[in-house]
C-alpha cells in the first residue's frame, strides 16, 4: 500500500485488483499521469478513462453533482461493481470525460482498491490493466508481461478480483430512471429489483 501511495504522489501508473478485474490506474487528477495511462495502454481519446473513489464522501471529488436519485442509486449499489455517469469537475483532466462532460466513477467494492483512493485521498482511474484490444485480467499470471514493464507499481495479493464481468456503467436518466451503457457485473434485474426503471441503450 505504502509504495503504491508514492508512486501515485509521483505521477506514475499502478496495477491493482478491484471487484471485478485487475485495473491500471494513476492520480486521476493529475493530466500528466492520465495522459501516460492513456499512452501505455493505447487508449483511443474517444473512450474516457473510468475512475475509482474510496467512499461516498469522495463523490465531490469527481462531480458537482448531488440529485437525491443519484445518492439513492449509489446507496443501494456501493461499494460495489456499478459504474454511474456523472458530470465531471471543470478542472479534472479531459481524458476522464466524453465529448458531454460526463465520466464513470464507482466507489469500489474491492477492499485494497477501496483503501487505495482513501488513504490517497483522491480517485484514482480504475481502466482494466490490458493493453487496447487484448484480454482484461482476473489472475495476476494473466496480467500481459509487457505491460508490467511499463508500471510503476503493482500488488496482486490476494483477494483476487472475480473476473468474467466488468462493472455495470450507468446513467441517470431522472428520478429512479437509469440507461444502461453496459450490463456487467450488476444485472438490469438487480436494479429493477431496487426499484429503478432501466432502459437500455440503443435497445
Amino acid at each position: 500500500m505504502q509504495e503504491l501511495l508514492k508512486v501515485l504522489r509521483s505521477d506514475g501508473i499502478v496495477i491493482y485488483p478491484t471487484e471485478t478485474l485487475y485495473a491500471l490506474g494513476c492520480d486521476a487528477t493529475s493530466a500528466k499521469a492520465c495522459d501516460r495511462v492513456a499512452e501505455v495502454k493505447g487508449r483511443s481519446e474517444e473512450r474516457p478513462l473510468p475512475l475509482i473513489i474510496g467512499g461516498l464522501d469522495m463523490l465531490d471529488l469527481v462531480t458537482a453533482e448531488k440529485s437525491r436519485s443519484l445518492l439513492d442509486l449509489a446507496g443501494a449499489f456501493w461499494p460495489g461493481p456499478l459504474s454511474i455517469l456523472v458530470k465531471a469537475l471543470p478542472e479534472l483532466p479531459s481524458w476522464l470525460s466524453d465529448e458531454e462532460g460526463y465520466t464513470s466513477v464507482r466507489w469500489s467494492g474491492h477492499p485494497f482498491a477501496s483503501e487505495l483512493s482513501r488513504r490517497f485521498r483522491k480517485p484514482i482511474v480504475a481502466t482494466s490493466a490490458n493493453l487496447s484490444g487484448k484480454p482484461a485480467a482476473a489472475l495476476p499470471e494473466d496480467i500481459d508481461p509487457a505491460l508490467l514493464e511499463m508500471v510503476d507499481g503493482s500488488y496482486f495479493d490476494p483477494p483476487w478480483p472475480r473476473g468474467h464481468k466488468a462493472s455495470t456503467v450507468v446513467r441517470m436518466l431522472g428520478s429512479s430512471k437509469l440507461e444502461i451503457i453496459r450490463e456487467g457485473e450488476i444485472s438490469i434485474k438487480k436494479l429493477c429489483d431496487k426499484g429503478f426503471s432501466v432502459a437500455v441503450r440503443n435497445a
